[in-house]
């Protein structure tokens, strides 16, 4: 089995039609150089051939092999995002939104740039109860940093976030490894069975799911290294334009788990207030 964070790329590895276990359905957007696959995971014996959890995995991947915010279609691309992350959301609630990884590691940044463009919310409606927040939904944002920053493992710090608050969802996002490097920078995936930071890059942390929070987990994530060479030889490689494709990633996750919260905004909105 290859080494991977994407289901859509562990699931090449066995025949759907015949194994059982796994349903795959994909979508083409052309107008916005989209392709969605919706994959559902729902025996424990296909969770163990694929090495992924029992869950839904949605993976968005620009056809045109660019994640750049400023094409004429960014908007559209960011409202379908949206639209699917929308889908696996309880809408009742605070949710808690979790940058992980190290921003000063730039393939690992992507976490903690997202986490700067979320709309918080949570703490309008206490300090300015003069502002008519009943269309807003409860949002507050953390970014737990990494073990070896704080000596606190980052599932631990966000429980605690999460029984503060009263968080009913947690959207973690995080960057995630590849097999295949055309993935690099250009896909994004969501799925409803939480994650474990650093699992992809063999460094596996404590898990972020339902089991362990209390709160359903929604894991986004952006592929930004892949495996090369083997043994003495092994190494993470990632893209030599990476700054640039964790910039335009963390935007387009931001801006799309915006659309998903708070659906009384629009996308102009989200921009003037982030």
């Amino acid at each position: 089995m290859i080494r991977t964070d994407l289901a859509a790329e562990s699931v090449l590895q066995i025949d759907t039609d015949t194994y059982g276990g796994v349903a795959v359905q994909t979508d083409t957007n052309e107008k916005a150089g989209l392709r969605i696959q919706r994959i559902h995971i729902f025996t424990e014996q296909a969770a163990r051939q694929l090495g992924k959890a029992v869950g839904r995995y949605i993976t968005i991947t620009m056809t045109d092999g660019s994640m750049d915010n400023y094409s004429e279609y960014t908007k559209l691309r960011c409202e379908l995002i949206a639209g699917e992350l929308k889908a696996l959301l309880r809408p009742q609630g605070t949710t808690l939104v979790a940058g992980l990884g190290n921003r000063n590691i730039t393939p690992d940044a992507v976490g903690p740039l997202c986490a700067d463009r979320i709309f918080a919310t949570r703490h309008i409606r206490t300090l300015a109860k003069e502002l008519d927040t009943g269309d807003l939904s409860d949002v507050c944002a953390v970014q737990p940093g990494v073990l070896g920053q704080t000596g606190i493992e980052a599932s631990d710090l966000i429980k605690a976030v999460c029984e503060r608050v009263g968080a009913k969802t947690v959207i973690a996002v995080d960057a995630l490894a590849c097999a295949d490097t055309a993935n690099l920078g250009r896909t994004i995936q969501i799925t409803d069975t939480g994650i474990s930071p650093g699992s992809g890059v063999a460094n596996s942390r404590k898990e972020l799911s339902e089991r362990t929070l209390g709160a359903r987990c929604i894991a986004v994530g952006i592929p930004t290294v892949t495996d090369h060479g083997s043994g003495s030889e092994a190494m993470m490689v990632t893209p030599r334009n990476i700054d640039l494709l964790v910039k335009n990633g963390a935007d387009y996750t931001s801006m799309a788990v915006n659309l998903a919260l708070q659906p009384s905004l629009s996308y102009e909105d989200i921009l003037s207030l982030v």
